[in-house]
């Protein structure tokens, strides 16, 4: 969940946007690891969707983590949205999506520990409520009339919006899951060359965390049904973003782009501001419809850098978005991957050369072919299994470079390159054999 920002002052100059970036800037030392997972709840007698209030609801799971576990609310008027607690935040998705937003930690152990309280936190509430929580891509039956909704403004906003572009806004927001990781840069160059890497390596980690081949009671036609689902969401906030790829990509490219993305909102005194399809750059002029005459603040332009979904994010950080939501051990594995990845120089540096090649087709048939076939898709004579070993290969090697211990997170990514298969396919032959197709069993087997 992004949380509406506050203060920062007015915008005086254009500058100011690219410098917020800029701001992000941190040596090595104080880098850090944020995760965040998804998760869907389910009643077990009914395997319905957990609702937003009543005695088995978020809201009575919200009051228990309170009670037991020291949690502090999150209030939207008089409603409570989520949880903090020690830099963590728990929150919710639109359509009650059960979210961890971890704390900025040192090391992938120390998220994996993380991770381990607070599934162990949850499951002690819920499961005496019967309810239990599913690490899967997208519910493998519900339809979006079952949906719960939750009370944000934020999210009634988009979900109009949503309805008036793209085909899949709405499945989006409120029937999928992911999980993420959010990494640091040292520096604008730092920046360009993470940023590259992540979206050119972001099929990779499509296919390794496939989960969603299910939808509406039946197979799907993609390993992947999360990502197919955001390909044909909103283009002008999505996507693979081949401007990044440019000659003299910088902070300034990215903000470019942020700017010319259509508004959702302004946050004032506690509400959501309607300012669907209006213009940030008529905002700097204080032209503005929402809010005629008034100029923004930088939590405005924070605010609104919330707004864009592309494969890879950037704020005063880099957000990894191409994974869907597994079991604890790929929750753990995806934090463990990009860390590999992006935090040692040389397996960065690797993991560039081993992607600068792709051009900006390549690259988005290859997010294409993730989704649909996962390790066994290929597109312009990449396969993507090839690229998958040769990432993992880096990545542990990156890990073991920071002699933590870490790369033995990485055991599910290395057991699905030994076969060439992933959860999805896993589920499918289940689905297909011992399962009698029936999906009744995948909820037991997906709960965390």
């Amino acid at each position: 969940m992004s949380i509406p920002q506050s203060g920062g002052g007015p915008i005086e100059s254009l500058d100011q946007l690219a410098a917020y970036m800029e701001a992000g800037c941190k040596p090595k030392d104080r880098w850090r690891i944020g995760a965040e997972h998804e998760k869907f709840g389910w009643l077990t007698d009914t395997r319905v969707p957990l609702p937003y209030a009543g005695d088995r609801s978020i809201s009575a799971i919200f009051s228990a983590l309170q009670a037991r576990f020291g949690w502090h609310p999150v209030h939207e008027g008089e409603n409570v949205i989520g949880l903090s607690r020690d830099g963590a935040n728990i929150s919710l998705e639109p359509g009650g999506q059960f979210e961890l937003s971890g704390a900025p930690l040192t090391t992938t152990l120390e998220v994996g520990a993380e991770l381990q309280s607070h599934l162990d936190e949850v499951r002690q509430i819920a499961d005496p409520m019967g309810v239990r929580f599913m690490g899967i891509g997208a519910p493998p039956e519900w339809t979006h009339d079952q949906m719960p909704v939750m009370p944000k403004g934020r999210y009634r906003l988009m979900t109009d919006y949503m309805g008036r572009v793209g085909t899949h806004g709405t499945q989006m927001m409120y029937r999928t899951c992911t999980v993420q990781v959010n990494l640091d840069y040292g520096s604008e160059a730092d920046f360009v060359q993470k940023l590259r890497v992540a979206l050119a390596l972001q099929p990779v980690a499509t296919a390794l965390f496939a989960s969603s081949p299910f939808f509406e009671g039946k197979p799907n036609g993609h390993r992947s049904w999360r990502s197919r689902i955001w390909r044909s969401l909103d283009a002008s906030r999505t996507g693979m973003l081949p401007f990044a790829f440019d000659p003299g990509m910088g902070f300034q490219a990215y903000v470019d782009w942020v700017l010319d993305a259509p508004m959702y909102f302004v946050y004032r005194e506690g509400r959501y501001l309607d300012a669907l399809g209006q213009s940030f750059r008529d905002f700097l002029k204080g032209q503005l419809p929402a809010l005629p005459g008034e100029k923004p603040t930088l939590s405005d332009w924070a605010d609104h850098m919330t707004t864009v979904f592309p494969e890879a994010r950037a704020k005063k950080f880099i957000e990894m978005r191409g994974a869907d939501c597994g079991d604890r051990a790929h929750i753990a594995a995806l934090p463990a991957f990009w860390v590999g990845l992006m935090y040692d120089q040389t397996a960065l540096d690797a993991a560039w050369d081993l992607v600068k090649g792709l051009d900006a087709e390549t690259r988005e048939a290859l997010r294409v072919a993730a989704s649909v076939s996962a390790l066994q898709g290929q597109a312009g004579g990449v396969k993507l299994l090839d690229l998958a070993r040769a990432a993992v290969g880096l990545s542990h090697a990156g890990l073991v470079a920071r002699g933590l211990g870490e790369e033995a997170q990485l055991r599910p990514l290395v057991e699905s390159l030994q076969t060439g298969t992933v959860q999805a396919d896993k589920w499918l032959d289940l689905y297909n054999g011992a399962w009698g197709r029936s999906l009744t069993p995948l909820y037991e087997a997906a709960s965390l």
